[in-house]
């Protein structure tokens, strides 16, 4: 299959995947990106912020690591095909695809109060955003020997979770956009897994932990770093590894 062509300065080898991070100009995803590019893969760095994703994609890029800038927002069909022709002409194939981008639009509102508006802007970037970028990047992805998508999630979207008021995260139950969209995610990679487990392509949700971030006013207990090695470690997990589950960040999978 074809692999594109090499950039210049570019090293490759048979463990070197293409992966494209989605909001990765910070927090778990820019931390991802790292461990990605120190691993020695070929990240494309994604964030809809112009200024912010190529500030962050310089400062690993200065360190000698394999990354890209991509303007990338995931609620912008018009970037998104600007991707995929640039990884369709730069590399040949996507081998990872992290969707990272997520949004909360939540606090300080009860369930109640949250507007319409700001539920749907929620949904638009954490579920409609997922698909539209997955099924851009699908055939890109079955050019890959095993393509691999990893939806980054939240335990709070889990019915474990929402049902057990004796959790220590309780307080975060009542994320009425927040969670519903996680949960609406969860069911989003286990439809995914299904349909593309014949075509080789695995799709698992994936948890970094509660990570002190942007989203959640750092109120988490690991630190974005953690949750981005947690991240990455998820994504290049053997071949033969499952599909169609929720990785923990301990390393087991969540229900």
């Amino acid at each position: 299959m074809p692999h594109g062509r090499q950039r210049e300065g570019m090293t490759t080898s048979p463990d070197n995947r293409i992966v494209l991070i989605t909001g990765a100009n910070k927090g778990i995803g820019f931390a991802a990106a790292r461990e990605l590019t120190q691993a020695g893969h070929t990240v494309l760095l994604g964030a809809r912020n112009v200024e912010r994703g190529s500030a962050a994609a310089a400062d690993l890029a200065e360190q000698g690591l394999d990354v890209r800038f991509v303007h990338l927002d995931v609620t912008d069909p018009a970037t998104i095909t600007a991707v995929v022709d640039l990884i369709g002409a730069e590399y040949g194939r996507l081998d990872v695809l992290i969707n990272n981008a997520g949004i909360s639009r939540d606090r300080p509102h009860t369930p109640a109060e949250l507007p319409v508006p700001a539920l749907r802007e929620i949904y638009e970037t954490n579920v409609l955003g997922v698909v539209a970028v997955t099924n851009a990047m699908l055939p890109l992805l079955l050019r890959s020997p095993a393509g691999y998508i990893g939806n980054v999630s939240s335990g709070l979207g889990t019915v474990a979770f929402l049902t057990d008021p004796d959790s220590p995260l309780w307080q975060y139950a009542n994320l009425l956009g927040y969670n519903s969209s996680k949960a609406a995610l969860n069911a989003i990679t286990l439809i995914y897994a299904n349909s593309l487990r014949e075509a080789g392509i695995r799709v698992n949700a994936l948890s970094p932990g509660f990570c002190a971030t942007d989203l959640n006013g750092h109120t988490g207990h690991l630190s974005a770093a953690e949750g981005g090695a947690h991240i990455a470690r998820q994504v290049t997990l053997p071949g033969d590894g499952p599909t169609g589950v929720f990785l923990s960040e301990n390393g087991g999978t969540y229900s």
